[in-house]
């Protein structure tokens, strides 16, 4: 996705924020190391016991990091929505600043930046190493939903009307139909067609099955990104990690994002986790969605993954580039599979 600018009102640079942060004697818990990852939106820093992470001053259709003020706002809201699932992981904000020598301080000074701080949590817990190690059990994913089913009953609910609903999913598949189908992405024409031809005509010959949705009360303010590395296993479920950057998109189904899940999953080569999944949920929620419904979700998250997928070639600075067509027709050809269950 372009980005529009990046522009940024603080008198420390974003690289030298960076470079002392890197450094392990720049915290108070003086870690032994620092490791650090970088996406199109943040830095987080590892430390041997937390994770802080410096949201970088960009801005996009669907965000805005552009000052230090909407970065401390964005910072407050990833603690206070994360919490939901993840109580005793967001610590809090603190704040980057200058100290009275014109030296950078982590939670002090005059502040130049923000930072979300957590606790960190070890990867071989996430969902994502268990499907890597071929070691996810059905308690895993019963005590997963289980957990989801109680956060999705006390989520707030989302007043939404039955054609805005609709209208959502036909906005989505055609801003995804036509970046799939620039002709610089090389994507074949004819699956992408037939994705979203078999998603409109769901919409039109089982609509009712979304309106339903919206008229029992189903849609609520979700997790938005519920992915296997954003999971972490027993004995508690904690799950990290949600887009608190833009609300609309945590508007969700609980089945929808059931679904997304579900579908990362098979992905990632554990078909069985939706099964297990669905099943503890409707247990769980006597929530049985009809299969169609379910397959129609599922279609139109591997779309929209797809369409993410691909956008990363329209950027300024391609990082691997032979990665994204090959991930976005795993996506594609995963939607193509449940083309049929939607009748």
């Amino acid at each position: 996705m372009p980005e529009l600018s990046a522009p940024c009102n603080s008198d420390v640079s974003l690289r030298a924020k960076v470079d002392f942060l890197l450094r392990p004697e720049s915290y108070p818990e003086r870690p032994t190391r620092v490791d650090a990852t970088e996406t199109h939106m943040s830095w987080v820093f590892l430390t041997d016991s937390h994770a802080y992470k410096l949201k970088k001053p960009v801005r996009y259709p669907f965000l805005d990091f552009s000052t230090v003020e909407l970065r401390r706002i964005d910072c407050e809201e990833e603690v206070r929505l994360n919490r939901r699932l993840a109580p005793d992981v967001y610590l809090g904000v603190v704040a980057l600043g200058l100290d009275p020598s014109g030296r950078l301080c982590v939670g002090g000074g005059r502040p130049v930046d923000w930072l979300v701080k957590m606790r960190r949590l070890p990867a071989e817990r996430t969902l994502q190493h268990a499907i890597e190690a071929n070691a996810v059990t059905q308690g895993d994913i019963v005590a997963l939903a289980q957990r989801l089913a109680v956060f999705y009953r006390s989520a707030r609910k989302i007043d939404i009307s039955e054609p805005a609903y609709r209208r959502r999913f036909e906005d989505e598949i055609a801003a995804s139909e036509r970046a799939l189908l620039q002709p610089s992405h090389l994507m074949p024409q004819r699956l992408v067609g037939d994705i979203a031809a078999a998603q409109r005509r769901f919409l039109h010959r089982h609509g009712e099955l979304l309106d339903r949705r919206v008229g029992d009360g189903r849609i609520v303010e979700a997790h938005g990104d519920l992915r296997p590395e954003h999971i972490y296993l027993g004995p508690a479920p904690v799950v990290t990690d949600c887009l608190e950057f833009n609300p609309s998109l945590r508007v969700l189904d609980p089945v929808d994002e059931l679904a997304y899940l579900a579908m990362e999953c098979e992905r990632d080569g554990a078909p069985l986790v939706g099964s297990w999944l669905f099943a503890a949920y409707s247990k769980a929620t006597d929530d049985v969605p009809p299969a169609a419904l379910v397959a129609f979700y599922t279609v139109h998250c591997a779309f929209l993954r797809s369409r993410i997928a691909i956008s990363h070639l329209d950027e300024a600075e391609v990082r691997e580039p032979a990665k994204w067509p090959a991930r976005t027709l795993s996506y594609l050809e995963l939607a193509q599979g449940y083309i049929g269950s939607l009748a």
